[in-house]
């Protein structure tokens, strides 16, 4: 193994672990009196604004040069889509059945973009990929009956919720891939752009349903999910850095940050105890759908 494929390996990794202990964050948030809109929010601002800073201090007045209406229309829709209603649901999600479920079903994300993919950009469907399908419906089939998640008790139809999250996600990066293909500018801008668009989604659904209303939480949940923010800014950043090396292919990078529901687990089964039940189930269920994954990814 050489020095270069090592270093995307360990970059690959850093999302995969930040994504996993995201969740934690976002279940005390919640559980502190938190809403789905707050969290949201609160989440896009600090990592939108730590994006900007990043861009200014790399590419300066040079910014976002290769900038073009459609570029920038697709990456706008990537963000009300996945960003806004996405990040709402995921919220939604890890209050309503828990942090460990909700994220080992975002893991069906790509089972949705390959069929958008498939439909949309012409990209084929291949033996592989069937499988994994396969293997995935299998493991939330096993995750339903799992008996695992919050303590407090979820019904099935509550997991439509984390299921809403996963294809907005994969609406987005299908979005996201097609802008990409389009455009000179860097994935930090793209993603920058997305964010962007996404926060002011939300500030504008927040003015129109009465911002004191929306954003009068316990202090306590705003430092959960400023928490959440920072882990989210540094995984994303972290992504794009292993996507901009020569070696740091797809087939590398996706199926390890897929592994993100696995280190859920376990941070949940010990931080989340008086919240959540880590069940044999769930276990079982969540590596079912992280195998589906990698599998439809490669």
């Amino acid at each position: 193994m050489t020095s270069a494929t090592l270093q995307v390996l360990v970059l690959a990794l850093i999302p995969a672990v930040f994504w996993g202990f995201a969740p934690i964050f976002d279940k005390r948030g919640m559980a502190a009196g938190g809403g789905s809109v707050q969290a949201s929010l609160v989440v896009v601002l600090v990592d939108s604004t730590i994006y900007w800073l990043v861009i200014a201090g790399l590419y300066g007045r040079s910014a976002f040069s290769g900038l073009t209406l459609e570029v920038l229309t697709v990456f706008a829709f990537a963000g009300v889509v996945g960003t806004a209603l996405g990040r709402i649901t995921i919220f939604v999600g890890v209050d309503k059945v828990g942090a460990s479920l909700n994220s080992a079903i975002l893991s069906t994300r790509p089972l949705f973009a390959t069929l958008i993919a498939l439909v949309f950009l012409g990209e084929p469907l291949g033996p592989v990929t069937g499988l994994g399908i396969g293997v995935l419906v299998g493991g939330l089939s096993v995750l339903t009956a799992s008996q695992g998640g919050d303590l407090e008790g979820w019904q099935p139809r509550e997991l439509l919720w984390p299921i809403a999250a996963a294809l907005t996600f994969a609406v987005a990066n299908v979005a996201r891939r097609y802008g990409m293909l389009e455009t000179p500018i860097s994935a930090l801008e793209a993603v920058a752009i997305n964010e962007t668009a996404g926060l002011v989604a939300l500030a504008a659904y927040v003015l129109a349903v009465g911002g004191r209303d929306v954003l009068k939480k316990p202090r306590a949940s705003y430092r959960y999910f400023v928490g959440s923010g920072l882990v989210t800014t540094v995984a994303m950043l972290s992504l794009m850095a292993a996507l901009g090396l020569e070696e740091g292919r797809i087939a590398i990078v996706d199926p390890l940050v897929a592994t993100a529901p696995l280190f859920t687990l376990a941070f949940a089964a010990l931080l989340l105890r008086d919240l959540e039940r880590v069940t044999r189930g769930v276990v079982a269920g969540a590596a079912l759908v992280v195998l589906g994954a990698v599998l439809i990814t490669i």
